[in-house]
């Protein structure tokens, strides 16, 4: 086996994992205001989030940005709840500042922090050579997201259809009682995560 394909499955595994629930949760939160149509919308806000955890896996990993892992912990869910808000404090993204532009930069950001999370995974597992094994595990776990953002998409898509037949004429819309529900249960769960990783 390569050592670019060990790493791309370590990547993979890294976010399928059960034990990588917080960012499989951020994921979730990101993809929940999106239908199928809105698929280049949320692809620009992935890759966005890809770029942020990228760029600070690459410092981290390296040395060049070294960071007290008990803030990153406790930052990761707190990005998970602040996600969680803006989609249910947003309702019309149209009408608000930049066209709801802004998702894929407020994305990017939290990408930061969690490719910090990443690293301190990552980092005990390098030894000299630096960039086969970063570049594998990057594109690892983007086929990860890839893959969980495809299984919510597909669950997503058939609430809806249960929402739809199950709300009454002129009640609030299927994929708003979706965005809230999945918001609702990322907030909660996010929000003890953070308590419980509390620095303080």
């Amino acid at each position: 086996m390569s050592e670019l394909f060990a790493f791309m499955t370590l990547g993979f595994r890294h976010i399928v994992n059960p034990e990588a629930a917080d960012h499989i949760l951020f994921l979730l939160a990101l993809a929940a205001i999106y239908r199928p149509r809105d698929w280049r919308r949320a692809v620009w806000v992935v890759t966005a989030f890809t770029v942020g955890h990228s760029i600070t896996l690459a410092l981290a990993v390296t040395n060049a940005l070294v960071l007290p892992t008990a803030w990153i912990e406790f930052l990761i869910p707190v990005t998970i709840v602040a996600t969680g808000v803006e989609n249910l404090i947003v309702r019309d993204r149209a009408h608000t500042f930049w066209a709801g532009r802004y998702r894929p930069v407020f994305s990017g950001v939290f990408g930061l922090v969690h490719g910090a999370g990443f690293a301190n995974y990552l980092r005990s597992l390098f030894v000299d050579r630096v960039a086969v094994p970063l570049f594998g595990f990057n594109v690892g776990i983007e086929l990860g997201q890839v893959l969980v953002l495809v299984v919510a998409g597909l669950c997503f898509v058939a609430a809806d259809r249960v929402l739809e037949r199950l709300r009454q004429a002129g009640t609030t819309p299927a994929l708003r009682l979706r965005v809230v529900g999945v918001s609702i249960v990322v907030i909660l769960v996010a929000a003890r995560w953070a308590v419980e990783r509390a620095p303080w």
